[in-house]
């Protein structure tokens, strides 16, 4: 199969985080592309990978990561997963993700150190934040994150790491997108030197129709899955 829209798609992203980050001051080289594969297939994101050399795929369903698992020419990939978590299914990915970037709450973080303490490891983390307080998007509100992110590093979970802070924007214009990426990675900033970190902190904003306002706002880790995958051409699609 040819995939040479994905050269065209990866180039075209690469160059537009490139101008996002100069725009607002930040340098390119301290963003991190996620290939977010919810609709890709596994010919793809190997592609993707081993090719073109995008290390990070971000997953969101479980189901779906446990049937290609396998399948995945996974040296040198870095496996992320970015969708809603249920307690019940967080042991049949514990052994197999790199990160989790949507622990939301107390009950999940019990899990997740339950999970992770079975299997002798410590998983990186990210708290993911409502920043639209949406009632049908997960993540903890913004003015509770402190709190929780307290939680989360007093001690009572060995066998996590936090690495920082993940938020989806509701769908808004690319002022509304700059304003709330920036509100929300000022938040970030403030709560992570308050903890007395002094390594990177993880800034997780920005997917498909939002990646260009929030590299411009700071994010250190874009999530970009349609326009990355999708194969028609620019000029067919709109907002990708």
């Amino acid at each position: 199969m040819e995939y040479t829209y994905l050269d065209n798609n990866l180039s075209r992203v690469r160059a537009d985080l490139k101008a996002a980050c100069e725009a607002g001051g930040y340098d390119p080289e301290g963003v991190t592309l996620m290939a977010a594969i919810k609709s890709a297939d596994v010919g793809e994101i190997n592609y993707l990978h081993t090719m073109l050399g995008v290390t990070h795929v971000g997953e969101n369903r479980v189901q779906q990561l446990l049937e290609r698992y396998d399948k995945l020419e996974r040296e040198g990939l870095s496996i992320h997963f970015i969708g809603s978590l249920q307690t019940n299914k967080v042991k049949y990915i514990i052994d197999k993700v790199d990160m989790i970037q949507s622990l939301d709450s107390q009950r999940l973080a019990r899990e997740i150190e339950k999970q992770a303490a079975k299997v002798g490891r410590v998983m990186d983390v990210l708290i993911e934040i409502n920043s639209g307080s949406e009632i049908s998007k997960g993540g903890v509100e913004p003015a509770d994150t402190e709190a929780f992110a307290r939680h989360v590093v007093g001690g009572d979970y060995p066998h996590i790491r936090l690495r920082g802070f993940m938020t989806m924007a509701p769908k808004s214009t690319e002022a509304e997108y700059r304003a709330i990426f920036g509100r929300t990675r000022r938040l970030c900033e403030g709560i992570w030197e308050r903890l007395g970190y002094t390594e990177p902190m993880v800034m997780s904003m920005g997917m498909s129709e939002s990646y260009i306002p929030a590299a411009a706002e700071g994010s250190t880790m874009v999530r970009v899955g349609r326009g990355l995958f999708v194969k028609e051409t620019p000029e067919e699609v709109s907002n990708i």
